[in-house]
């Protein structure tokens, strides 16, 4: 509630100046690290934390030490910790400090997944980047950017300020700008580079197709052979709330954190089953309202049961979110989240696929007042599975 008050009342500029301010005193204040390690960043809408831990399983198994920093989870060489800020890319000074830890346990690379939000709040700043990598592009965070447009530029001012290596995904509709931009080299990569993958990916989607090429192509950016990344993919088993199976008998129960339209699509395309059974998440309150119906016109196209319950509402009325996402399609309304995963289990059929989006692995519910409810879809799956296989 404070927050958003001072977000209305101190002017953009002062906002950004202190942003900016807090970048520069954790930058003096850990002695710039990040001119002690090779520093990779990417940046996109979707599958950055996936390429933030593909890349970083590649990197280990060239036999690097390597640090990662991600919507789910900090890793600094063997040690793992989860993201349990809620946040992609954190403030107050944390990304440096973090990058002086890295400095300090002897890692050589560091792989931060870089936000739109993190860059507007110059999170990002004074950190030299030796690579950047575009995943792709699509609306997402338009209301806190005032428009597409500056969405795209806060991603493309990170290609503006860091011109070594850029590594661009070429088949996205907005690859042109990002390919624009100077660089010492450039790298293009496209669905037609699948032939570099090896014969066996354990992760689901198209999608994950492209995450799995982005990370290979980070890698041979640094001079590791194609051999090692297909032999690190061959072991990959992706990150908890991404496309994470949870049971596969006798139906399928899947986690994934898909929140925007093109999210939610790509994912409902990958999966097969007799019937899909979708619990929708009903986007987070006060941000990005616009996709509210879009998402519920999705899940019409492509499921056979819907339920639409709560996510993050925070400070709005819950159950008017799930009215604007429901519209005027045949959906069951249940504001329990609890009782909408259970209800979806209880529903599913020896071959359906249960698929639950909107969270993933993220460990809090935000309600009024920005109070945080501890949460996890997965767990909650897995209580509501008596005497039923849990995937591994």
């Amino acid at each position: 509630m404070i927050k958003e008050i001072i977000k209305r009342t101190i002017p953009e500029f002062l906002l950004s100046f202190y942003h900016y301010s807090l970048s520069l005193m954790g930058a003096l204040w850990y002695r710039f690290p990040s001119r002690e390690i090779v520093v990779i960043g990417i940046t996109g809408t979707s599958g950055k934390s996936t390429v933030v831990n593909l890349t970083n399983g590649i990197f280990k198994e060239a036999g690097f030490k390597t640090a990662s920093m991600s919507s789910v989870k900090f890793t600094i060489r063997d040690k793992e910790y989860e993201n349990k800020l809620k946040m992609t890319m954190p403030g107050r000074m944390k990304v440096q400090r973090f990058l002086r830890q890295a400095v300090k346990a002897d890692c050589k690379y560091v792989i931060l997944e870089v936000s739109s939000e993190g860059i507007r709040q110059h999170r990002h700043k004074f950190i030299n980047f030796e690579v950047v990598v575009f995943t792709n592009l699509s609306p997402e965070h338009i209301e806190a950017h005032g428009g597409f447009d500056n969405y795209e530029r806060a991603k493309l001012s990170l290609f503006k300020e860091n011109r070594n290596i850029h590594i661009i995904n070429k088949d996205d509709k907005n690859a042109k700008d990002f390919l624009d931009i100077l660089a010492k080299q450039k790298i293009e990569f496209g669905i037609d580079d699948k032939n570099l993958l090896p014969n066996h990916l354990n992760l689901l989607g198209e999608f994950n197709v492209y995450n799995a090429i982005t990370a290979i192509r980070i890698a041979t950016s640094q001079g590791i052979s194609l051999d090692v990344c297909r032999e690190s993919l061959e072991k990959a088993k992706g990150i908890p709330g991404r496309m994470e199976i949870i049971i596969n008998q006798p139906f399928t129960v899947i986690v994934d954190y898909a929140h925007t339209p093109d999210q939610l699509e790509k994912v409902y395309q990958s999966l097969g089953g007799k019937r899909k059974i979708c619990v929708l998440g009903s986007c987070g309150g006060g941000r990005d309202k616009w996709k509210r119906p879009v998402l519920g016109k999705i899940a019409d196209q492509y499921c056979d049961k819907i339920i639409i319950t709560n996510e993050d509402p925070y400070d709005e009325d819950p159950m008017e979110i799930i009215n604007q996402v429901a519209g005027d399609i045949p959906v069951e309304k249940i504001l329990d989240r609890r009782l909408a995963i259970r209800k979806a289990i209880g529903l599913a059929e020896p071959n359906d696929v249960v698929i639950i989006t909107g969270k993933g692995s993220e460990p809090w519910m935000c309600v009024r007042r920005s109070k945080k409810i501890p949460w996890s879809d997965r767990e909650i799956v897995k209580e509501n599975l008596p005497n039923k296989q849990i995937a591994h």
